[in-house]
């Protein structure tokens, strides 16, 4: 059996090993795969591992031997997953991997807005403190958690994660999911969004893109939000009507945004929020929220368990 992996480097930058998978078959791995190479890189392979490299109906059809797809991510979109279906080609993703360290990555966002401690570590490194004038200094406002209220939307495992971490931290959770649970209810209440977004300190979100919703955060709900609302989103970037977002930044009624990805990555020169009055009040990461060691590991030990119970059935 034939196997290839047309965009591993993100996944595997070479801190791990695609030794395991070379049990099950005859293994190339590629780093990235540019759109006009698709093809005549999967040639006659019959499973193939993908993360960004989409896999259209054209691929599909020009690739006969195709037998199973795997993402190397949460999400289906780069796959056409219904004529997948038609071929009887068998398509997973890869759901579970990254629960903790996207959760913890959502409150790093925040805390960074709240303590800016980027920004203080560079300006004692530059000289700042010892030529301060008083004994202590800061540039921004620092802001306690406790006491205030986070509201998620979207409440499965990531969403939980991180209602958990501010829950610890002393923050009322307060969350919005079509589906209700009680493991959901230990760590929050659950309300509907015209309460998430009236009582709400601070938005995060952690629901998947559907036409329900994405764009969500856009001018008529950013309205209905307190002033001074900081939004958190690791989850996906089409959430977001960015342009509305910018215009709620340049007017205060937005305090501060931390987001880790963009309605189309990597960020573009005409983006919205690369042109922001202030660019301190938004924190813009390269996608990484998902990028841990411990949770590249385990992406890794669940694509070996998925190939093997397809070669299996």
């Amino acid at each position: 059996m034939k196997i290839v992996v047309l965009d591993g480097y993100t996944e595997n930058p070479g801190d791990l090993s695609w030794d395991e998978m070379k049990k099950y078959g005859e293994l190339t791995v590629y780093d990235r795969t540019p759109a006009e190479e698709v093809v005549n890189r999967i040639g006659n392979a019959e499973v193939v591992f993908t993360n960004k490299t989409p896999i259209t109906k054209e691929t599909m059809d020009a690739c006969p031997d195709f037998k199973f797809i795997s993402v190397l991510a949460t999400g289906y979109n780069v796959i056409d997953v219904n004529y997948a279906k038609e071929k009887g080609i068998v398509v997973s993703n890869i759901p579970t991997y990254g629960t903790d360290c996207v959760g913890q990555f959502a409150i790093a966002l925040l805390l960074e807005i709240c303590h800016r401690i980027g920004h203080h570590d560079k300006a004692v490194k530059e000289g700042r403190w010892e030529n301060a004038p008083d004994w202590c200094f800061w540039d921004y406002p620092l802001i306690e958690l406790a006491g205030k209220t986070l509201g998620i939307i979207g409440f499965g495992r990531i969403g939980q994660k991180t209602g958990t971490i501010a829950k610890a931290m002393g923050m009322n959770v307060l969350a919005y999911d079509s589906h209700l649970n009680d493991k959901g209810r230990d760590i929050a209440e659950y309300v509907e969004l015209d309460e998430i977004f009236a009582k709400s300190d601070v938005i995060s979100l952690h629901c998947p893109l559907f036409p329900s919703t994405e764009g969500i955060i856009n001018k008529d709900n950013i309205a209905r939000m307190k002033d001074g609302v900081i939004i958190i989103n690791n989850s996906r970037g089409q959430l977001i009507v960015e342009k509305d977002l910018a215009d709620a930044l340049d007017r205060g009624i937005i305090a501060a945004a931390g987001i880790d990805v963009l309605d189309t990555g990597p960020m573009s020169e005409d983006n919205p929020l690369r042109h922001i009055k202030d660019s301190t009040k938004l924190l813009i990461t390269p996608h990484i929220a998902w990028a841990s060691v411990e949770a590249r590991v385990r992406l890794m030990d669940i694509i070996y368990g998925q190939i093997k119970e397809f070669l299996e059935k």
